[in-house]
């Protein structure tokens, strides 16, 4: 329901699948790593073992403008990334 941009019914809709995949990428971003979940009391990230710390809207543009600079840790099995680590 926070994502409004799956629906033609606003004037925030996607018109390309690139604008699509950017808006839902950043909202996906926001949601794990910058919002505090209300009953972990901490980010998705960081109950993870992910991120160590809540990330600002600074740091997530700055890691969006450079996605070299912010690869995360793991292992590529075919395209997908396979973050090693997180809780058991």
């Amino acid at each position: 329901m926070q994502q409004r941009r799956f629906t033609r019914l606003t004037s925030g809709f996607s018109k390309t699948l690139t604008n699509h995949k950017a808006a839902v990428g950043l909202f996906v971003a926001h949601y794990n790593l910058c919002r505090i979940h209300e009953t972990l009391r901490v980010t998705p990230a960081m109950e993870l073992g992910v991120s160590d710390h809540v990330w600002s809207i600074e740091e997530l543009i700055e890691a969006a403008s450079n996605p070299d600079d912010h690869k995360p840790a793991g292992r590529m099995v075919g395209r997908f990334r396979v973050i090693d680590g997180g809780v058991s």
